[in-house]
C-alpha cells in the first residue's frame, strides 16, 4: 500500500502517526510539504518507508509527473489552500480515495458561510473524504457538503506511549511533593496570548506572592519578559521536552487563536493537569473543567489570574488527581487509533466503490 502526503508543515507527532500505520499495514509513504517553520525548526526521526520531499522543488506538472510514478493508493491532502495540491487530488478523485483534512473550526462567520458556498461548487468534488480533529470543525465538514458517513474524526494524535511513560517515570515523585511550577510550551506569538499569561503571573505575584514558577519553552516575534519567577527555556526539540516534566505540574496554554492544539494531548498523556483558553479546539476531548483542570475565558486577563489561583491553592494529592484524570482523557485518540483510522476511510472507499 502506498500512501502520499500533501500537507503544509510537518510536525512530529504527525510523522509518529505515518509511522505507526506504515508498520501496521506495510505501507510506504510519500510526504510533499513545505520547508521548515523557523520558529519551530524540528528536527524529525528517521522512518523506515517515510519519503519526504520538499514541495518548492516541484512545479504543478512535475508534482503530478512524481505522484503519478508513486502510483499512490491513497491521497490524504492537509487543507485545501494550495493550488498545485488541489490538481492532484482532482486527478485522483476517481480512482482511489482523496481525503481532505483541516483543523478550522466552524464560528458562523460571514467569510466561513461565503467559503462554503464556493467550496461546495468549486472544491467539494475533488475529495471523498474529510478527516478532522472533533466536533467543532466536524460542524464545518458538514457545511462544506461533506455527508456525515464521509467525515471522520480524530485526526491529530499526539506520541501518547511516550508521553505515558514519561509520567511513570516520574509519578512517584510527584506523589511524594507535586512540584509548584506552570509550563507554557509554544511558540511566542500574539495569537498564543503569551503576554496574556506574563501578565497575569506577574499580577498575582505583585499580589499575593508565593511559591510557584512559570517555565516557558518557546521563541518567536515576541521577546521574552524578565521576571525572577520566570524562566525562558528557548525552543527545544519535541523529544526533549520530557526532561523537564517531572520539574512540573500544570500545562497552560492562555491562546487567542488554537484550532485545536496537540500540545494539550501531549501534556494530558503527561499526566497534567490543564489550564486552558476557550479557545483551544482539544479542550473539548482532553479537559473537563473541574476535573482535571480549569477553562477561562481568551483574552480575560481577570479570568485567567482566578483559574491560576484555583491551581495554586490546590493540595497536593488535588493536583495528583487532576493529572491522574488527564491520563483517562488521553486515551481517547492514539497513534494507533489513527492508524486504524485512516485504514478505515481506505476501506470504506473500496467497498463503496
Amino acid at each position: 500500500m502506498k500512501l502520499v502526503v500533501l500537507y503544509e508543515e510537518l510536525s512530529e507527532y504527525f510523522l509518529v502517526c505515518l509511522n505507526r500505520f506504515q508498520e501496521k499495514y506495510n505501507a510506504e509513504v510519500y510526504i510533499i510539504c513545505k520547508k521548515l517553520n523557523k520558529e519551530a525548526p524540528f528536527i524529525f526521526s528517521k522512518f523506515n518507508n517515510i519519503f519526504i520531499y520538499d514541495r518548492d522543488n516541484f512545479t504543478s506538472k512535475n508534482l503530478l509527473s512524481k505522484i503519478n510514478h508513486i502510483s499512490p493508493d491513497i491521497l490524504f491532502c492537509g487543507g485545501w489552500s494550495y493550488k498545485p495540491y488541489l490538481l492532484v487530488a482532482k486527478r485522483l478523485k476517481n480512482s482511489i480515495p482523496t481525503i481532505l483534512a483541516f483543523d478550522n473550526k466552524w464560528n458562523n462567520s460571514l467569510k466561513q458561510k461565503i467559503l462554503s458556498v464556493i467550496f461546495r461548487k468549486y472544491f467539494k468534488k475533488r475529495f471523498s473524504s474529510c478527516w478532522v480533529p472533533g466536533r467543532r470543525q466536524k460542524k464545518f465538514a458538514e457545511k462544506l457538503g461533506f455527508p456525515e458517513n464521509d467525515i471522520y474524526v480524530n485526526a491529530y494524535s499526539a506520541d501518547v506511549d511516550r508521553f505515558y511513560i514519561a509520567y511513570q517515570n516520574f509519578i512517584s515523585n510527584k506523589k511524594k511533593q507535586y512540584p509548584k511550577r506552570f509550563i507554557y510550551f509554544g511558540r511566542y506569538i500574539a495569537s498564543k496570548g503569551i503576554n496574556d499569561l506574563w501578565k497575569a503571573f506577574i499580577e498575582i505575584q505583585n499580589e499575593t506572592p508565593n511559591e510557584w514558577e512559570l517555565w516557558c519553552f518557546g521563541a518567536g516575534e515576541i521577546q521574552p519578559i524578565i521576571h525572577p519567577k520566570i524562566k525562558h527555556f528557548g525552543f527545544i526539540q519535541s523529544r526533549d521536552i520530557e526532561k523537564y516534566l517531572s520539574n512540573a505540574s500544570v500545562f497552560i496554554l492562555p491562546s487567542h487563536f488554537e484550532p485545536w492544539g496537540v500540545a494539550v494531548h501531549e501534556f494530558a498523556s503527561a499526566g497534567f493537569p490543564l489550564l486552558l483558553s476557550d479557545e483551544i479546539g482539544a479542550s473539548e476531548d482532553f479537559l473537563k473543567d473541574g476535573i482535571n483542570g480549569f477553562v477561562f475565558q481568551s483574552g480575560n486577563i481577570s479570568e485567567l489570574k482566578e483559574r491560576i489561583q484555583k491551581i495554586t491553592s490546590l493540595t497536593n494529592e488535588e493536583l495528583f488527581i487532576m493529572g491522574e484524570s488527564s491520563i483517562g482523557f488521553s486515551k481517547k485518540n492514539t497513534p494507533d487509533i489513527w492508524a486504524n483510522t485512516l485504514f478505515s476511510i481506505y476501506s470504506n472507499y473500496k467497498s463503496n466503490g
